[in-house]
């Protein structure tokens, strides 16, 4: 049972629970050598599906959810910045676990591990595929054989992205926040202690976390100017859409240090993430997409920053033999002809140990 309402709010997420997630574009990587991390590039859009009842196909609307405009191989990461409180967060890639590689089942398990720990995981680039590293998310259309949920399972039949939350148990959450208020009184004692006389105690404002995103593509679109439906019959057949991997990054998936009896049985919110191509975005929603993937070569040139970031106190979670043979999309679509140019040193920002800094969306049957 879900026991909570899933929302959107601008481009993001409300998955109940306090979890936060928004989908961001980034710089496709090559499919050879191991890459930092790539840049944000703003956010994708998220509409409701229930919005456009009369030009989404029937099926979409039968799972419910969200959806959002991505072209042909490009590449995404999901942000869980704005995540305060302690939340285990499932992530299916056509309903194939991107931790573990284990079908989804929508219960926790431990062993395999196949969730990610949130606020700990600042963010997932990519499926667990080897030991400090993950492999792009990567958008690519169904029927080829190059999507995650092909390789693992055979078969093409769901696509999209699934998301489930669950919170701490009442006693975890409650044992959780009192140390929290222990935690703040102790820094609010330090940092009084600590300040100049003419500064009356006060602490300077928090920065934003290093590297977090820019600004998103505009406000939810309302559901009073959603498209008109289609005349003359059903509306037309969406091209399906799931992800597949890409490159490989640096990056770790954080093994929980939590017995798996402090999580809630139950979900706080699930949702189906439909992915969507540009034109059949611009014909359910009336919208235009956001504009073409950036050029990573052009982007690289210019200066601008990757990253790299550590986590001191977290524990790599140990990949599954079925993810690590996951193979890039390049097998299905062909060479990656894109221009290559590999940051300089100094292009690359560590981010060190910082923490990450609506309408309910109908569920359905998935």
């Amino acid at each position: 049972m879900v026991t909570g309402d899933v929302r959107i709010e601008g481009n993001t997420l409300l998955l109940g629970g306090g979890v936060q997630i928004r989908f961001i574009r980034t710089l496709r990587l090559p499919e050879s050598g191991t890459h930092p991390l790539p840049p944000g590039l703003g956010e994708f859009p998220l509409r409701r599906v229930e919005d456009f009842p009369g030009t989404v196909p029937r099926p979409w609307l039968a799972r419910g959810g969200v959806m959002l405009p991505v072209y042909l191989r490009e590449a995404l990461w999901l942000s869980f910045a704005g995540s305060r409180e302690p939340a285990a967060l499932q992530i299916g890639v056509g309903k194939v676990c991107a931790v573990s590689g284990e079908r989804w089942t929508g219960r926790l398990a431990r062993e395999p591990q196949n969730y990610v720990v949130l606020p700990r995981q600042p963010w997932l680039d990519g499926i667990n595929s080897g030991r400090g590293t993950v492999r792009q998310f990567v958008a690519v259309p169904l029927g080829l054989g190059a999507t995650v949920e092909g390789q693992v399972t055979g078969e093409e039949t769901t696509g999209g992205v699934q998301l489930q939350a669950f919170p701490l148990s009442r006693a975890a959450l409650g044992a959780w926040r009192a140390e929290q208020r222990v935690q703040a009184e102790l820094a609010a004692r330090a940092r009084s202690a600590a300040a100049p006389p003419w500064s009356g105690g006060l602490a300077a404002a928090p920065c934003a976390p290093a590297g977090a995103p820019g600004g998103g593509y505009g406000a939810a679109f309302p559901a009073a100017m959603a498209a008109p439906p289609a005349p003359g019959g059903p509306p037309p057949q969406a091209a399906a859409m799931g992800l597949g991997a890409g490159g490989s990054m640096r990056q770790e998936v954080y093994q929980d240090d939590r017995p798996l009896s402090d999580w809630a049985e139950d979900p706080a919110g699930r949702v189906f993430v439909h992915l969507v191509t540009p034109p059949d975005w611009r014909r359910i929603t009336g919208e235009e997409a956001p504009p073409s993937p950036v050029d990573r070569a052009a982007y690289t040139r210019a200066g601008l920053p990757w990253f790299d970031y550590y986590d001191e106190d977290g524990t790599d979670l140990a990949p599954t033999g079925t993810l690590s043979q996951v193979k890039p999309v390049g097998e299905w679509l062909g060479d990656d002809h894109t221009p290559w140019a590999p940051p300089g040193a100094h292009q690359v920002q560590p981010l060190g140990d910082v923490p990450p800094p609506g309408t309910p969306v109908k569920d359905g049957d998935w």
